[in-house]
């Protein structure tokens, strides 16, 4: 069992929760074997060269995959994605997790979402431990977009959509 988490923590959790994010599955693997998960600690490292990096926890099951793997897609979810979230979440448990949304399968074997916002293929290139998770960065070797700009957020628990605010 996990020991509860410490008062910094708690309020640390609290106010990330506010904190409005791009959901996306991370995906790694062969046509033999795949895996994704739901995450939204992901963020641009360098334009030069096109980098990112992911966080992911120890205790994932994608966590020991990744690891051993040379690539990796980060798939940022459109706001119609909402289902396939939570399965890849683990809210909608299910056997095959690839068997909800359209999925294709990249020249270097990767898992991809084809009707995602965005694609973006990635070669690992460092891993760093950090308390419950590992860093993972990938340099960007390819990416493929969708041109109607509706990205699935993710806030204080809950999915929401982005809207342009105008002027101002």
């Amino acid at each position: 069992m996990q020991a509860p988490l410490n008062p910094l923590s708690v309020a640390y959790r609290d106010a990330m929760r506010r904190q409005a994010s791009t959901v996306t599955i991370v995906s790694a693997g062969t046509t033999e074997q795949r895996h994704g998960i739901t995450a939204t600690a992901m963020t641009c490292v360098s334009m030069e060269p096109p980098s990112l990096l992911i966080c992911i926890n120890r205790r994932n099951y994608l966590h020991p995959f990744l690891d051993g793997q040379e690539y990796f897609c980060v798939n940022l979810l459109h706001c119609s994605h909402v289902e396939v979230s939570e399965v890849f979440s683990g809210k909608r448990p299910t056997k095959n997790r690839f068997e909800w949304g359209n999925w294709a399968t990249h020249t270097t074997g990767l898992p991809y979402l084809k009707d995602a916002q965005s694609n973006v293929f990635c070669r690992r290139t460092l891993a760093i431990p950090y308390g419950s998770h590992t860093i993972f960065i990938g340099e960007v070797f390819e990416v493929e977009t969708r041109s109607e700009i509706a990205p699935l957020m993710y806030a204080n628990g809950r999915y929401a959509t982005c809207t342009p605010m105008g002027s101002y």
